[in-house]
C-alpha cells in the first residue's frame, strides 16, 4: 500500500508539483482537482529516503484509474475512519535482522502498514491535536 509518490524532477516547481505530477501519472488525478493544504514534517525512512508529505484536499471530477505499470488498484479510506484512534493497530516486521513495529490499518480487506500507515497516523495525530499541515 502506498500513496502516490516519487522523486522531485528538475522540471517540477517543488514537492507539491511533484506530488501532483506523480498522482496524475499513477492514478489519473487532474492537478486542478487538488488544493494543496500544506506539508507535514519531513519523514525519514528506515531505507534512507527522505519524504516530504504533501497534504491536499481532492475533489476529483471522475474516478481514479490506476496506471497498470505502477498501481495494482485504488481504494479510499473514509476520513472519519482515519481520525478514529481505534482504527490503528501495530504491525510487527523483521527487517535486516531487527524487529520493527509500524502503525497498521485494516480496511475493507486492505492492510495499510509501513510508511503509508505511519504517515496516515501522523496526519491523524496532527489533525486531532489541531496542528496545521
Amino acid at each position: 500500500m502506498a500513496f502516490p509518490g516519487g522523486k522531485v524532477d528538475k522540471e517540477d516547481a517543488g514537492a507539491a508539483a511533484a506530488a501532483l505530477r506523480e498522482a496524475n501519472e499513477e492514478v489519473g488525478l487532474e492537478p486542478a482537482d487538488a488544493r494543496i493544504l500544506g506539508f507535514m514534517p519531513a519523514y525519514y525512512t528506515g531505507s534512507n529516503y527522505l519524504i516530504t508529505p504533501v497534504v491536499a484536499e481532492v475533489t476529483p471530477r471522475g474516478p481514479f484509474v490506476p496506471n497498470p505499470g505502477e498501481v495494482h488498484s485504488v481504494f479510499e479510506v473514509p476520513l472519519m475512519r482515519i481520525l478514529d484512534a481505534g482504527t490503528y493497530g501495530r504491525y510487527h516486521v523483521t527487517w535486516e535482522g531487527e524487529e520493527h513495529s509500524t502503525w497498521q490499518i485494516d480496511h475493507d480487506g486492505h492492510v495499510i502498514w509501513g510508511i503509508t500507515g505511519n504517515l496516515t497516523r501522523l496526519l491523524r495525530d496532527r489533525i486531532v491535536s489541531g496542528v496545521a499541515a
